[in-house]
């Protein structure tokens, strides 16, 4: 895997680098794509017989649409700062640039130096069409304030390659702690196109970040399991890191750090899949059934370990500093302390 490249988060001393019922283990992933939806369903009436009849709304176009559109849109100068080729930046030893992870905005170009106000729209639609309804988007914006990007234009979106139909191409928007894409499956085998990074500033501990629940989720595994799986779960040395090689695919028969999904009683393995949608939540339905297909044909979930990294300053309300789960194809590296940085790499294409 090659190197990524090396972003700086402002909030931070260093620099990093990136590069209810139990559900079928089969199909559980997919239940994360379309919880918004259930959410809303959950509780309604039927309808009175003399009602008027209920319009649909108008289904949303697919993010990749949603790109084509904004690149029909964009005059030759706006070109020139937001379009990239396909393979932009790569080398023997380093990967393109639309391949990696970034903390604010590409190149420092911002939405507002450079797209119009109807192309701004359109672009949040792009975001929108990319996260798994309102509440996703919520997340993914960090409740509309881009963390210290401070406001949706000042986030950056760049588009790589020629996203006209036949043609490979990749949408990414990157702001402070945040890089998503999407790719119309230009790149085989990878979910969200390849690796993903987000954050948010509060600690990962408490309820202002937005992403706490996640590491509620995560708590109320580690609770269950007893003392000596609990051992076994831990990393007593060093962390995982913030570098490429903290997302790096391991090679065929080197260990994974941690406990095997495939080791723990039923109950747990249930809160274990509770812990992986809940990372899901935020994502379209798309990506979430992207990654359960990697997950399969890479051996399933009794492939998936997960650890923890103890905090040097280690207390009872607030345990690890990282915490991850990782299988063949698949790496979730969380880190909780100070605040939460999440670097995501999801792909068949096993090193």
């Amino acid at each position: 895997m090659a190197e990524f490249e090396s972003p700086h988060c402002p909030e931070c001393d260093e620099a990093f680098d990136f590069p209810a019922p139990t559900i079928g283990r089969r199909d559980f992933l997919r239940a994360a794509g379309v919880a918004a939806a259930a959410v809303a369903l959950t509780g309604a009436g039927v309808a009175a017989a003399d009602a008027p009849p209920v319009v649909a709304p108008k289904k949303a176009k697919p993010a990749e649409d949603l790109v084509r559109e904004l690149f029909a849109t964009l005059k030759d100068e706006q070109k020139k700062k937001v379009v990239l080729p396909f393979d932009h930046g790569a080398a023997k030893d380093k990967l393109p640039t639309r391949m990696g992870m970034f903390n604010a905005p590409i190149n420092k170009v911002r939405l507002k130096d450079v797209y119009t106000p109807a192309q701004r729209d359109l672009v949040e639609k792009i975001v929108k069409s990319m996260s798994s309804g309102e509440e996703g988007y919520r997340q993914i914006s960090r409740d509309g304030d881009w963390d210290a990007s401070g406001a949706f234009e000042n986030t950056g979106a760049m588009i790589f390659g020629d996203p006209t139909p036949g043609n490979k191409f990749a949408f990414v928007f990157a702001a402070h702690h945040l890089t998503i894409r999407c790719d119309g499956d230009s790149e085989p085998g990878a979910a969200f196109g390849g690796p993903i990074y987000y954050g948010h500033s509060p600690n990962g501990y408490k309820k202002d970040n937005i992403f706490n629940y996640q590491t509620r989720s995560v708590q109320s595994a580690y609770k269950a399991l007893d003392e000596k799986q609990r051992d076994e779960a831990t990393v007593k040395r060093g962390n995982p890191g913030e570098d490429y090689k903290s997302v790096k695919l391991r090679k065929k028969g080197e260990a994974r750090p941690g406990i095997a999904f495939a080791d723990l009683a039923k109950d747990q393995k249930t809160l274990i899949e509770k812990v992986m949608r809940d990372l899901l939540l935020p994502y379209r339905k798309e990506d979430v059934d992207e990654v359960m297909k990697i997950i399969k044909e890479t051996g399933g979930m009794d492939k998936i370990q997960l650890a923890f990294y103890p905090d040097n300053s280690m207390r009872d309300t607030e345990p690890w500093h990282f915490w991850r789960l990782e299988g063949p194809g698949f790496v979730w590296n969380y880190r909780v302390l100070p605040h939460v940085h999440t670097f995501v790499n999801i792909s068949s294409k096993l090193a």
